[in-house]
């Protein structure tokens, strides 16, 4: 029983923390892609980040076309999720040749995206896809991507067609790759 309480606990104070890392405000984010006048002109990256609201979202989740994919859910202010970016990546680069696709999904501040994310993703050459999810209604969209998911991250989903797991962790690129081996064939 008290298991549950601290768990039911530690995910109030998460949604508490990820409702005051969003703010208040609501933006009506479909597939936005960050514009020129959203972007700092003097940044010197061709990067342009694709922005989703859960709704717009939603189609990285239930793909059926063979290809085996891999939702990392991560935010550069999140240590273990910085330390474990390199395992996608180098999965991403061994596998280049399988049909795999590693989706970064960054959970960080939407007013951070010029200062901090696309800064962080050119610094760190990411060759992953990275897409930011916007959208502040965390009650309603976690248990979409996962029943069992508390909201905490480094999350990560894997699926293929209609198998799929769900991981609460961090991963080394070896726990990585045997996880992915259940879904090459």
């Amino acid at each position: 029983m008290k298991e549950i309480i601290i768990g039911k606990m530690k995910y109030a104070l998460l949604l508490s923390l990820l409702f005051l890392m969003y703010g208040c405000k609501n933006e009506n984010t479909k597939t936005a892609l960050l514009d020129e006048k959203s972007i700092d002109n003097t940044s010197t990256t061709d990067f342009n980040l694709e922005v989703y609201d859960f709704e717009g979202f939603k189609k990285f989740l239930n793909r059926k076309d063979d290809t085996v994919y891999i939702l990392n859910f991560w935010a550069t202010w999140c240590a273990p999720c910085v330390k474990e970016l390199p395992a996608f990546e180098a999965l991403l680069h061994k596998y280049q040749n399988e049909n795999l696709e590693v989706i970064l999904v960054s959970l960080d501040f939407p007013n951070q995206y010029n200062t901090k994310l696309i800064p962080f993703i050119e610094e760190h050459d990411l060759k992953s896809k990275i897409v930011a999810l916007n959208d502040v209604d965390m009650d309603t969209w976690i248990p979409k991507v996962n029943p069992n998911w508390s909201g905490s991250i480094p999350a990560t989903l894997i699926y293929k067609n209609n198998k799929q797991t769900f991981f609460e962790q961090s991963f080394t690129f070896e726990t990585l790759e045997k996880e992915l081996k259940h879904f090459i064939k």
